[in-house]
């Protein structure tokens, strides 16, 4: 009885840890990599990962019946995480930006010893230390959520952020539980959306240096929210079409949630990028929380369901263009640095504005 009762509470527990830890995975890697590497790493790196184990969910599912087996079997993989602690370095940006120049040096040596080609014998130039020591006061402070709402910019990014969020984890965790509801086998369906995810995150990749960043965004916010709404003009004896167009509609949004993380993380300042990007995870999970009662409104009409879903899914969009475009842009380190993004970006040609910071002095390590 007690390990019963105990039971549900370890598993949401672990579900929230792995949750703290995939938000510092994304900061961390993002920090320690070079623009050109930073995309690739959390689009193919993070997203691919999470696609094959999405895909390998029905598999488990088929031969472990029991849930509390199925729960122990997907929660053995994050022992892996352990090692990683010791493995792992701090980020040069965050060590940059609380002074310790040193040690963001040894960081950046020993990355240069593990992957064999040589360190310059300059990593930081005097004017970079200099400009720190003039910024020394913003980054000796004590940050809280409450520096989201601090400046006007980072304010409307944290807002805009957390309903962005809310929308796209509603919808992408509402068609994916929905796959056991569309006609044919339960495990195959689930199957066929963890590969459809796997596809797009790859053409996502390929494609996200192509566009914008907000008419991106909008574009597949937009693509989903139209195959969800003309789901409602398909009869009722034709649920193939329905299970057609769900899946298409996922490729939409699948490419939407792996792609905010690169877009927030670039948004978001150094300072408190950590806690920016905790508060939009916290966010979609809400949205995650949100979309099982969704669902359930099929029980009523089954049409319903998607017409809240595309909904969401065009109003996210529309939001979207509002966020300022930060392709080609260096990760802002400062509050300081927002204070130049425009809040109808969409309607200038001024990107996201970022002063020469502390990172630049040193070269690209690949």
């Amino acid at each position: 009885m007690h390990g019963k009762s105990l039971s549900p509470p370890l598993s949401s527990l672990w579900g929230h840890l792995l949750d703290l830890l995939l938000v510092d995975i994304y900061q961390t890697g993002s920090e320690m990599l070079s623009k050109s590497a930073r995309v690739t790493y959390i689009l193919l790196g993070h997203s691919l990962g999470f696609g094959f184990g999405y895909a390998l969910l029905p598999l488990f599912a088929y031969f472990i019946r029991g849930w509390r087996m199925l729960l122990v079997a997907a929660a053995l993989p994050g022992f892996l995480f352990i090692p990683t602690w010791c493995l792992i370095p701090e980020s040069p940006r965050w060590l940059l930006q609380k002074g310790r120049v040193e040690e963001a040096e040894l960081v950046i040596r020993k990355a240069a010893q593990w992957n064999r080609v040589p360190a310059p014998e300059v990593i930081f130039r005097a004017g970079d230390c200099l400009e720190l020591m003039q910024n020394k006061d913003e980054e000796e402070q004590t940050y809280t959520y409450m520096d989201l709402m601090r400046t006007h910019n980072i304010r409307n990014i944290t807002i805009l952020g957390v309903f962005i969020w809310i929308s796209v984890a509603m919808v992408y965790y509402g068609l994916s539980l929905n796959s056991s509801n569309l006609h044919g086998n339960i495990y195959l369906n689930c199957f066929i959306s963890a590969a459809i995810d796997i596809v797009v995150y790859v053409a996502t990749w390929l494609l996200i240096d192509r566009a914008p960043r907000p008419t991106l965004l909008f574009t597949t916010l937009m693509f989903c929210g139209i195959m969800l709404l003309v789901i409602k003009l398909v009869p009722e004896d034709m649920p193939i079409i329905v299970q057609v167009l769900a899946l298409v509609g996922k490729t939409g949004v699948s490419a939407a949630y792996c792609f905010i993380y690169v877009f927030f993380t670039e948004l978001m300042p150094t300072v408190v990028r950590n806690m920016g990007l905790g508060i939009c995870a916290t966010a979609a999970r809400i949205g995650a929380i949100i979309c099982p009662y969704l669902l359930y409104m099929g029980l009523y009409s089954k049409i319903l369901p998607y017409i809240i879903f595309g909904t969401a899914s065009i109003m996210a969009a529309a939001v979207s263009m509002l966020l300022p475009d930060t392709r080609n842009s260096k990760l802002p380190d400062l509050l300081i640095q927002t204070k130049h993004i425009r809040r109808f970006s969409c309607c200038s040609k001024e990107a996201l504005s970022t002063r020469p910071d502390a990172t630049e002095g040193f070269k690209e390590v690949n």
